[in-house]
């Protein structure tokens, strides 16, 4: 089974996880942060991960390191989990629909890390959540997963259905970019690693 284990302590947050890449979609989330707890319940529900969460942040202050050290938690976690990379698929593009909104995502675990996020028309907040953290996560998670991640938002207008189509799809295309094909064998590169 495809997991890892990761813990991190700083002087703003204190996180611990246990992510199985090969999992029923079961979630223990705690950050914190409502919202944010939703929308990674959503990622590992429909990416078929068990993802087990914990965080104490400096609230006091803001979201912001909360949620970025997540990602970057994250990014570690799904690089050890993933191991040599033999057999993935690889790339990955998911279209998700949520009620008005629209979003694609697309991903390639390159071994390179690149973020291009195009995700216009957010609100400032969805409930008490600072949705400009939405990249921020993304952000940390790619350049400590070493993946490159595209995330465009084609349209919509309730912010919460917008960054939830986003994480749907984000754990639509990391499960089918990670699935393991019969027909690949080794590593899916040219070059022979990634």
């Amino acid at each position: 089974m495809r997991q890892a284990k990761k813990s991190r302590n700083t002087s703003e947050t204190a996180i611990r996880l246990n992510w199985a890449i090969d999992g029923e979609g079961k979630a223990d989330i705690n950050s914190g942060v409502g919202f944010f707890d939703h929308m990674l319940i959503l990622m590992t529900k429909h990416g078929l991960f068990d993802l087990s969460l914990f965080c104490e942040g400096d609230l006091e202050v803001d979201q912001h390191h909360t949620v970025e050290d997540i990602g970057i938690l994250l990014g570690q976690a799904f690089a050890e989990a993933l191991g040599d990379k033999n057999g993935i698929t690889r790339y990955a593009s998911v279209t998700t629909p949520m009620d008005e909104a629209l979003s694609t995502v697309s991903l390639d675990i390159s071994g390179r890390p690149y973020l291009v996020y195009h995700v216009d028309g957010l609100k400032d907040k969805a409930g008490q959540f600072d949705t400009e953290l939405v990249e921020e996560f993304f952000r940390g998670f790619t350049s400590h997963a070493k993946v490159t991640l595209h995330i465009t938002l084609s349209y919509g207008h309730n912010t919460h259905h917008m960054i939830e189509s986003i994480f749907k799809g984000f754990g639509r295309a990391l499960d089918e970019a990670t699935s393991i094909k019969g027909r690949i064998e080794g590593i899916p590169s040219t070059k022979g690693m990634i």
